[in-house]
């Protein structure tokens, strides 16, 4: 059972009104606070942990890409007081669950760390700009690094449902700390693994291996995350084959639905340089737009 209070954002602010039409379906026109019920909160590897929570219906409805704000437990040694953003790792409406991919790496994520199945959460969502992702779409490639991996999840799932073909390439300093490849060999996708200490992850080689997909028609678009050297790469090769594509844009946030203007960042838009904020006009933006 959850607790849900319904939080109203349609036209509370007037860049709303400026969306163009394809980013104004994207956005969610509520969001729900409630306590959520964990269900499991298991470790993945030795960084990474998976948080499984139960949640009522409009939290079911995210879509890849979006987020949500979590209220992390205090704990003896921490007392976090913003939410935690956490971008969306798996979603299933029917069973009413969401998950999320997290590190621990602070204050926050140490609270999440501390909670078991049968817990209570609050959670806040879904926020945000998601992905889109054309039907028409015979083959995609995915590219991500580090917490970029687990943004880019939910793509797997709508890919196969949309009957798109995924290419990911998955970048990490070691194989060990590689997360996502099992999900998206579940859904049939074919997983190309680089990592630092093979020294596979560096630029030149990720531009070998696009440039190899391109010529043989298995990339009609660009879907990223989490490196700003590969966004350059992907956007160089979209200028020179005329590739669209959308990066989901990784940002500190503080209350995640555009009041407090802590996540901005200059994007170029038709050679003017002009401020979003990530958390409310994405965090998915056209990724020729991105300024790494």
């Amino acid at each position: 059972m959850t607790t849900q209070s319904s939080i109203s954002l349609v036209g509370t602010d007037p860049i709303f009104q400026d969306r163009t039409a394809k980013t104004a379906r994207s956005w969610a026109p509520s969001v729900v606070g409630e306590d959520a019920e964990v269900l499991s909160n298991d470790s993945v590897n030795l960084e990474y942990r998976h948080l499984v929570v139960r949640c009522g219906a409009v939290a079911a409805s995210a879509v890849p890409g979006q987020f949500f704000q979590l209220l992390c437990p205090h704990t003896d040694g921490d007392q976090p007081f913003l939410r935690r953003p956490m971008s969306l790792y798996g979603v299933n409406p029917a069973r009413l669950e969401v998950e999320f991919l997290y590190k621990i790496a602070g204050a926050g994520t140490r609270g999440l760390a501390t909670l078991r199945a049968g817990d209570a959460i609050d959670i806040m969502g879904p926020l945000g700009v998601g992905f889109t992702l054309n039907p028409k779409l015979r083959h995609i490639v995915a590219i991500g690094r580090g917490a970029g991996l687990a943004t880019l999840a939910p793509l797997a799932q709508a890919a196969k449902a949309n009957g798109t073909k995924v290419t990911a390439i998955f970048s990490a300093r070691r194989p060990e700390l590689m997360v996502s490849v099992e999900l998206f060999n579940r859904h049939g996708a074919d997983v190309v693994a680089v990592t630092d200490s093979e020294s596979t992850s560096g630029p030149a080689n990720i531009e070998r291996i696009l440039r190899g997909l391109i010529a043989e028609g298995r990339c009609e678009a660009f879907y990223t995350c989490g490196s700003s050297r590969l966004l350059r790469v992907q956007q160089r090769l979209a200028r020179e084959f005329n590739i669209p594509g959308q990066v989901a844009m990784e940002q500190q946030m503080a209350c995640g639905i555009g009041l407090c203007f802590c996540c901005v960042r200059d994007f170029n838009v038709g050679g003017e340089i002009v401020h979003r904020r990530v958390c409310w006009d994405g965090p998915v933006f056209d990724m020729m737009e991105a300024l790494p």
